[in-house]
């Protein structure tokens, strides 16, 4: 009987379909108190890096300092500069740099749109393609990124 599972065909995911169901698995392992993002870079469909938003490497998490922008009701999209946390974009990118993977060219999948501080980061290291799930409030994010011809695909849409 277990066989007969095994044997049943199953429809296969598309590329987009699998990288973005590993994105949201990448964005569990994430710190944050106020959301979950998960983000990883591939290209000739191979993964290059992943990336979760957190604090810095070695430095205290959120969970257990607590949240400086939910201390000063800070709403979401604000104030970047009051967060302890690297975004999960930004982890990927600097964990490409950090091994000395080429992502030139490639697609990043993330489970929100990248804001405006990672998209300045996306187009400078030629990131060609956005898969993307939930909205983020960033036009210039979106401007920038368009203006840069990264092509840029909801997820979902």
């Amino acid at each position: 009987m277990a066989s007969e599972k095994i044997q049943e065909k199953t429809e296969r995911p598309t590329w987009d379909e699998y990288f973005m169901a590993i994105t949201a698995l990448v964005a569990t392992r994430s710190t944050c108190q106020r959301r979950q993002v998960g983000a990883i870079i591939t290209k000739e469909q191979r993964i290059l890096a992943t990336g979760y938003n957190g604090a810095p490497r070695k430095l205290p998490h959120c969970q257990e300092i607590g949240c400086l922008r939910n201390q000063r009701n800070i709403p979401s999209g604000e104030r970047h500069e009051l967060c302890r946390a690297v975004h999960a974009e930004q982890n990927a990118l600097l964990q490409a740099a950090a091994y000395g993977v080429p992502i030139q060219g490639g697609t990043l999948y993330s489970t929100t749109q990248p804001c405006v501080l990672c998209a300045r980061m996306i187009i400078n290291a030629q990131i060609h393609r956005i898969v993307y799930q939930g909205d983020y409030p960033d036009d210039l994010a979106r401007t920038m990124l368009e203006e840069a011809g990264v092509e840029l695909v909801r997820w979902g849409e």
